[in-house]
């Protein structure tokens, strides 16, 4: 299992677009994917449970992978959320 933690850093916080673009990018793992943000976890190939979280600009977040391929899911979602979605 690998854990990192990304903080949102566009100033829309997570709303459709980035939550799709989460999704596609986590369903090209076999890994199982989680987003925790305090006491809530929730699937990440899952586009309403992302969007349910309401992460806003600034939250943190744990990206939580579990599987053959945990390692890359991880970084790949990582790095979405440092170049912000594409959105600046």
């Amino acid at each position: 299992m690998i854990e990192k933690s990304v903080t949102i850093m566009n100033r829309a916080g997570i709303h459709a677009r980035p939550a799709a673009l989460i999704v596609q990018t986590a369903n090209n793992f076999t890994s199982d994917i989680f987003f925790e943000k305090e006491d809530v976890r929730i699937n990440g190939k899952s586009i309403m449970g992302i969007i349910t979280l309401g992460a806003g600009y600034k939250s943190t977040l744990q990206v939580i992978a579990e599987g053959d391929d945990e390692q890359e899911a991880v970084d790949a979602i990582v790095r979405l959320f440092e170049n912000r979605f594409e959105e600046e």
